[in-house]
């Protein structure tokens, strides 16, 4: 799957690890920081929470215009790295208020557009050599695998960190906590929730609470606190990217210096043919918004999901892959088979793999013998199914288009879109099946004994989705990466991810439904809107297909 990449396309990958560790944590426990400290509502949250990554994608326009007319691609994504590292330090900081918050985030916004678009141009750009343009497509599939390995483990390290800080001020966790206090704080709880606070108050503290008033002022304190640590841990990975592309961002094209070595600038293409280039990736944008829109749900109101409708706790073997190291004994072990399976594989090759077989088997029946009965979770460990299935189904969708395309079969990146589309809506109808007949979020909040689904429900949706990202994500980089006239080649990434903003402005749709709607409906307008924008460019696809 590396054979034949230039060196530069790993300098990209580890440079982008951080901002993926980032952005995972940030996906994950955004909107129960913001509810849980702050006392927002779900809408509110999701209100915020869609500017957000919105933000964090329109404003790679801004980034792609500033680097294609300095034509200094590689400083641009430095100035990236340095400006987000500044959003997660100021998010790190306890005691700060909403507005704080806020701007903070705007901080990570805009150092994310600068790097984001900037780099994934300057992938492009490594290919444009002719002795690597036929390795386009898989190359874009490698980054994106690869740049997901760090997302696999910020949500286990971002409860991790939460969970120990709330323990180290004498509590345990219960995400039901923070929304009783604030009712009892702002003076709207009820009798039986003040029971219900109690209850859970004594829990938490191992023995009884006299005085609920402190002890909600101080449990608030440290539930925010280990968020604001969490969103620290962000920060640490993204001073090791830095690190990493400062050191060795040499590998990378440099297009200032290449126009300047040889006295002349990137060809023009004729307004014709730009303008028939530019239509195509327009329209291909105007499609991926709604894939964005349902598909960065998994932060929003799948996780409210997780929160409310899904089961806390799991036997010893369903917590296998709940538990970051058992996962990564699972991950280890799925790679490792596969590799040994490979009829190319060399017999020093199979060995090394044959073994690390057995210790990943051996591994995991340790973990699960001693996993308790009952193993209880946070609803963001949900969050590192995404990668951690990214990185196990990149190899099999990249070997798949592999074997198609020798038959010559291999679909085009335009009709890969389209079936990443229709693959979504699919993922959708799973949640559907598994929401019908659950209560509705008023009923649900009232009665805290209402009915929950397995697990199975959402991993099955994650799966579904992770393969619909993987004929989509990386197949449209790698066509805007293709299709893009060369002056525009920042700014075309930047209109891929401006695509990306709008979907992310459009999320809050998700969780308005979420409190007005019985929730299997929500998950079904997602599947119609993704089959509307499949229909679409199933229709427009001879017109795609001739530019790329």
């Amino acid at each position: 799957m590396f054979k034949g990449h230039p060196k530069g396309l790993f300098v990209a990958f580890f440079a982008n690890m951080g901002e993926r560790f980032g952005f995972y944590t940030m996906m994950g426990i955004l909107v129960f920081y913001l509810t849980a400290k702050f006392g927002l509502s779900e809408s509110n949250a999701g209100l915020i929470y869609s500017i957000f990554y919105g933000s964090i994608y329109g404003l790679a326009l801004v980034g792609g215009i500033l680097a294609d007319r300095t034509k200094n691609y590689k400083g641009i994504i430095y100035i990236g790295l340095v400006t987000m590292l500044a959003g997660y330090v100021l998010m790190s900081v306890p005691g700060f208020g909403l507005i704080f918050t806020i701007i903070a985030l705007f901080v990570i916004a805009f150092g994310n557009g600068l790097f984001k678009g900037n780099l994934q141009a300057v992938v492009g750009q490594l290919y444009d050599d002719p002795k690597y343009s036929h390795l386009r497509d898989s190359a874009f599939s490698v980054f994106y695998m690869g740049i997901n390995v760090g997302a696999l483990f910020a949500p286990s390290a971002a409860a991790g960190i939460i969970n120990w800080f709330i323990k180290s001020k004498g509590f345990v966790r219960d995400d039901a906590l923070p929304a009783l206090i604030h009712k009892l704080q702002g003076g709207s709880i009820t009798g039986d929730e003040t029971a219900q606070l109690q209850t859970l108050a004594d829990k938490v503290s191992g023995s009884p609470v006299a005085d609920l008033t402190s002890f909600a002022t101080e449990y608030l304190s440290a539930y925010g606190s280990g968020f604001n640590y969490a969103f620290g841990l962000a920060g640490i990975t993204m001073i090791m990217s830095l690190v990493v592309y400062s050191i060795y961002k040499k590998m990378l094209p440099d297009v200032k210096k290449a126009e300047s070595a040889d006295g002349t600038a990137a060809p023009e293409m004729s307004k014709e043919e730009t303008k028939q280039r530019l239509t195509a990736l327009f329209l291909v944008f105007g499609v991926v918004i709604f894939f964005w829109m349902a598909f960065h749900q998994n932060g929003l109101t799948m996780s409210f999901f997780a929160r409310d409708y899904t089961v806390t706790s799991v036997g010893p073997a369903t917590y296998l892959v709940f538990n970051i190291w058992s996962l990564l004994s699972i991950v280890v072990g799925i790679l490792a088979l596969s590799n040994l399976v490979k009829k190319e594989s060399s017999a020093k090759g199979k060995l090394i793999s044959g073994t690390l077989v057995a210790i990943s088997a051996a591994t995991t029946y340790y973990f699960y013998s001693n996993n308790p009965e009952v193993n209880a979770f946070s609803p963001e460990l949900f969050q590192h199914f995404n990668p951690t299935m990214i990185v196990l189904l990149t190899p099999i969708i990249v070997g798949l288009f592999a074997w198609l395309n020798k038959r010559g079969k291999e679909p085009s990146a335009p009709r890969k879109i389209g079936i990443g589309m229709i693959i979504t809506s699919f993922g959708f109808l799973i949640l559907v099946i598994g929401s019908l007949g659950l209560d509705p979020f008023d009923i649900m909040q009232s009665d805290p004994t209402h009915a929950r689904v397995g697990t199975g429900w959402l991993i099955s949706t994650y799966f579904t989705l992770t393969i619909a990202e993987l004929f989509l994500s990386p197949m449209g980089l790698s066509f805007v990466s293709k299709v893009s006239p060369p002056k525009y080649q920042g700014l075309m990434q930047g209109g891929w991810l401006g695509a990306t903003a709008l979907g992310n402005l459009l999320l809050g749709v998700g969780s308005y439904l979420y409190e007005r709607v019985a929730i299997w409906q929500v998950w079904a307008i997602f599947i119609v809107l993704c089959f509307i924008a499949a229909a679409f460019i199933f229709s427009i696809m001879k017109k795609l297909e001739k530019v790329s």
